[in-house]
Parts: structure tokens; C-alpha cells; sequence
């Protein structure tokens, strides 16, 4: 993707206020300071809960994360920190100095290095191979798959629990798409937990371009260049290379970066705009056929339209996504039959107990553990934004599409607990918003990324 130029047709955002410095920076504490507060209070609602006769019971052991407390080193320890370091210390310059396409490169290495660390941390089988081929996974079921037209077609009948034939947890929870990316793996040849967790951590790696290039397709490729090692860096880096979450985020991110460079292909007159508006679409509407909830992603595929300001894009995209949704249909499987379903068999598990007064909170607790605190920072700063701004400034407009795409998720009850993963492909649009924190103090805000990352990774155990 090339680096826009000063003749693109997209308006420059008007200048911000200028901030007190040192009243900006005690803001972004005190922010920082409320969302650890938050994450305390869930903790410790949870850990209540958790004791016997509490009367409630929530299945989380280590509140608001999905996890096991275990203290632990592993052969991914040395090498992440390294990673980290290495990010630190170079990112923000190689990012500033490379040309646009190596520094994206880059950055897509490194993002590899440093997801691929975290989860060599828990140890190759525990960590990484192992991850994906319990019996509440995917894989558990991709053995008894051999026929994919009749899989389609009977998918819905097995998304209930508590009959013979009913999909395991992972399978019944999701649109058949998901299954289906495991399953082409295994048709390749590319058989067992190895292979998969290979797929899922190179496609969600994707993450670390695909935001910071979509911020610079539409008119900000300084700002690009400034998210790019916080993409790297991301906290929620240690659930990307653990679970089928991390593969839905890079490909959405993906479909929504090539959106983004559909419409400025139409703005410049480039002949790739037609098949990057159609490829968008395609992603994107596989997308919602890899989990139901990513069908908020319309809230973010509409501000990367309102921001391109080119309709021919959009439109494209659309057809592309019906087209998607079509075939599936055609195949035998209907995505609002599905999803009716779903929320039936949701209600049939842990759900059913778990508690909507904690985890409408308790889910945002996660959640910001995933994003991390220089995102926290940059949020406050980011709703604290000239209103005038918001339909020019693609930091300003994605990242309220993602906060909004969060709290009707949230309000939903349909995700209580595992936010830390599931929220994966919305959390990513937060991450072009780092880009309003002062740039003195950058690389400490980079530092804090890291340190949240290293710091649940060696303490506890992640779930799936």
C-alpha cells in the first residue's frame, strides 16, 4: 500500500486545541489510574464470587480475565522482552524514517516476533500447537468433517446442545466460516494444532499494518507512521496467538484497510480501486461468517467510507459482502437462523449463571486490560477532541466507531467474560488514537504497552 500524497482529495483535519502539557499528562494518569481502579474492583467483585457459598457463580478464575493465576518464565521470556525493547527503543524512529512500504514490513515482523514470543512463553505444546485442539475447539472437529456442502447444510441442526450430534463449544458459538478456515488448512495438508496456531498468528499479525495503513490511506500518513509501534505493541497481542480471535482480527482489519484503499484508488484514478473494493467486501463479509458480533464491524466499514468520501467504494464492498452472504445461503446455511440459534445454545451454557450485573462492567475490566493503558490515555484525550473534527480526522472517527461497537457488544450480555479475546478485531481501532498522545513521552507510553503484555503473560495462564 503506497503512502498517500499531498494530492489526495481528503481533507486534511483541522488543527486540535492546543492542551496544557502538564495539566494533559496528570489527565492521562488519573485516566489510567480510573481504569486500573476498574480492573481492581472487578478483580476483586470476582474473586468473591469465586468463594464457595458466594451463591454466584461465574467460571472465571483469575477476574476480569479468562485465565489461571501461574506465575511463570518460558522459553518465549528472554526473547519477548527483547522484542519489547527492540520496539521501544527503534520504533518510533525506524517508523519515521523508513520508506512507508518497508516501514509497514517491519512492523508486520515485529508484530510476528512479539505475539509469537508471548505465546512461546506458556511453552511450545501449552502455548502455542496445543491451544487450538482442545476438545472445545475447532479442530475437535475437523476430523468428522468430510463432506463441506452437507456440513453447510446441516450446521444449524447442530448448533443446540444436549443432542447427539451437537457442535462443540467453539464450533456452535460461531457462523460456519470459522470452521471452514480450519478445515481448508487441513484439506491443504496442513494438518494439527501446529499448523493452525501457524495461520492464526500470521493472519493476525496483519493487525499491525492494516490499522496504521488505513489511518494513512485516508489522509494521516504521518499519524500512520505514529500508531505503527503501538500496533507492534499492542497488549492484546497475548490473545492473538492463542486463540481464532486473533485470525478474525487481521482479516477484518485487513478488509477494512482495503476499503480504505478502494476509495483512494477512486480518488486518484488508480485501476486497483475496483478490485480493492471488491476484495474489501469479500473480507468483510466473511467476516461476519467467522462470529456473529463482527457484524458491528458495519459501525467501522462506515466511517472508513465517510472518511474515503468515495460512495463507488462502499458500494463495491457491499456487493461483495452480499455476494458472500449469498453463497452461504445458497450452501444451506442462513446467518439470522444461525445467530437465533446461537443465542439459544448461549443461554444453555455458563451463561445462563453467570451474572449481567458483573460482567457488563467486569467485560470493559478486560477489555482495557487488552488495549492497555497508553490506549486508555489516548482515549480520554481522543473523547476530550474538537467536535468539529470528527467527520474529517480518521483517528477520531475510528476509534469512536470501536468504542461504539464495544458498549453495544457490552449492553448485548452476549459476551460475558473472555473480552480480552473476543473484542480483538474492535479493540484494534482503538490503537490509531496513541497517535494524540504527546509525542515526547511516546516511547514510555510504548513501555507501559510492553509491560502490561509481559506482565499478564508471565502471571497467569490465558485461556483457549
Amino acid at each position: 500500500m503506497s503512502e498517500p500524497n499531498s494530492a489526495a482529495r481528503l481533507a486534511e483535519p483541522p488543527a486540535r486545541e492546543p492542551e496544557a502539557p502538564v495539566s494533559g499528562r496528570r489527565a492521562d494518569l488519573l485516566a489510567v489510574a480510573a481504569a486500573a481502579v476498574l480492573v481492581a474492583a472487578a478483580t476483586a467483585v470476582g474473586l468473591y464470587y469465586n468463594r464457595p457459598h458466594s451463591g454466584v457463580i461465574i467460571f472465571v478464575s483469575a477476574p476480569p480475565l479468562f485465565a489461571d493465576w501461574l506465575p511463570h518464565v518460558g522459553p518465549g521470556s528472554v526473547f519477548a522482552v527483547l522484542v519489547a525493547v527492540s520496539v521501544v527503543l527503534h520504533g518510533p524512529t525506524l517508523a519515521a524514517r523508513l520508506p512507508w512500504r518497508g516501514a509497514l514490513a517491519v512492523g508486520y515482523l515485529a508484530s510476528l516476533a512479539w505475539i509469537f514470543s508471548l505465546a512461546m512463553v506458556d511453552g511450545w505444546t501449552r502455548g502455542f500447537a496445543g491451544h487450538l485442539t482442545i476438545p472445545q475447539e475447532y479442530l475437535h472437529e475437523v476430523p468428522g468433517i468430510t463432506d463441506i456442502p452437507r456440513m453447510l447444510r446441516e450446521f444449524s441442526s447442530r448448533i443446540l446442545d444436549f443432542q447427539p450430534h451437537s457442535w462443540t463449544t467453539h464450533v456452535s458459538g460461531h457462523p460456519p466460516g470459522a470452521t471452514l478456515v480450519f478445515v481448508w488448512l487441513d484439506r491443504l495438508g496442513l494438518h494439527g494444532g501446529a499448523w493452525a496456531a501457524t495461520a492464526v498468528v500470521l493472519v493476525g499479525s496483519l493487525v499491525a499494518v492494516a490499522v496504521p495503513a488505513t489511518v494513512a490511506l485516508l489522509g494521516r500518513p504521518e499519524t500512520g507512521r505514529e500508531v505503527l509501534p503501538f500496533a507492534v505493541l499492542t497488549p492484546g497481542a497475548v490473545w492473538i496467538g492463542v486463540s481464532a480471535d486473533g485470525l478474525f482480527a487481521g482479516v477484518t482489519a485487513t478488509g477494512l484497510a482495503l476499503l480504505a484503499l478502494s476509495a483512494k484508488g477512486f480518488a486518484d484514478g488508480r485501476r486497483y480501486a475496483v478490485p480493492a473494493g471488491l476484495a474489501a467486501g469479500l473480507l468483510l463479509g466473511f467476516g461476519i461468517f467467522l462470529s456473529y458480533g463482527l457484524v458491528l464491524l458495519g459501525l467501522l466499514a462506515l466511517a472508513v467510507a465517510v472518511l474515503g468520501r468515495q460512495w463507488r467504494a462502499a458500494a463495491l464492498a457491499i456487493a461483495a459482502a452480499l455476494a458472500v452472504v449469498g453463497a452461504f445461503a445458497w450452501a444451506g446455511f442462513w446467518w439470522l437462523d444461525g445467530y437465533h440459534l446461537v443465542v439459544e445454545r448461549y443461554y444453555q451454557g455458563v451463561a445462563l449463571v453467570r451474572p449481567y450485573s458483573y460482567f457488563v462492567w467486569a467485560d470493559l475490566a478486560a477489555v482495557t486490560v487488552a488495549l492497555g493503558p497508553a490506549v486508555v490515555a489516548a482515549v480520554r484525550r481522543g473523547l476530550g477532541s474538537p467536535r468539529r473534527a470528527l467527520l474529517t480526522d480518521p483517528v477520531l472517527l475510528l476509534g469512536l466507531a470501536a468504542l461504539a461497537a464495544i458498549l453495544f457488544a457490552d449492553v448485548s450480555g452476549l459476551s460475558k467474560a473472555e473480552t480480552e479475546r473476543i473484542w480483538l478485531p474492535f479493540g484494534a481501532w482503538l490503537l490509531p488514537m496513541t497517535a494524540l498522545l504527546p509525542r515526547p513521552g511516546r516511547r514510555w507510553w510504548l513501555a507501559a504497552q510492553a509491560a502490561t503484555a509481559l506482565a499478564v503473560n508471565h502471571l497467569l495462564l490465558t485461556g483457549w
